[in-house]
């Protein structure tokens, strides 16, 4: 299973990376998918992902208590909303458009239901 678990961490880093690039795809959710792969298969992958100046603090706030950062809501729903349009744009009004358009407006109203900061001791 160590196997399979380093080969999902790795494809899900590939995957968050080249969101980074891609409007269509998502990083933060790839990355915390490879975080928790790293974990059962990688100390070394987990230890670099923690510690990294990008993906670290996402990972952190988001094992700390599901924390998503305001800016990184906003950036998400301004990437799929120019997906969506890009989309409809270029290859028309089909099912399947309709369909990730769907999907892209159920993960933006979970996402903006996820706390933005953690909540005060006492």
């Amino acid at each position: 299973m160590r196997w399979f678990y380093l080969s999902l961490a790795l494809a899900s880093l590939a995957l968050g990376i080249v969101g980074i690039f891609l409007p269509v795809l998502p990083t933060v959710p790839f990355i915390l998918l490879s975080a928790w792969a790293a974990a059962r298969s990688s100390p070394r992958l987990l230890q670099w992902l923690e510690n990294h100046p990008r993906f670290g603090p996402a990972i952190s706030d988001w094992r700390r208590g599901g924390v998503v950062a305001r800016k990184s809501k906003w950036l998400a729903t301004v990437l799929m909303a120019t997906s969506a349009v890009l989309m409809l744009a270029i290859v028309g009004p089909r099912w399947f458009i309709l369909l990730a358009i769907a999907i892209m407006a159920g993960v933006l109203a979970w996402l903006w239901q996820r706390p933005e900061s953690f909540p005060e001791p006492g």
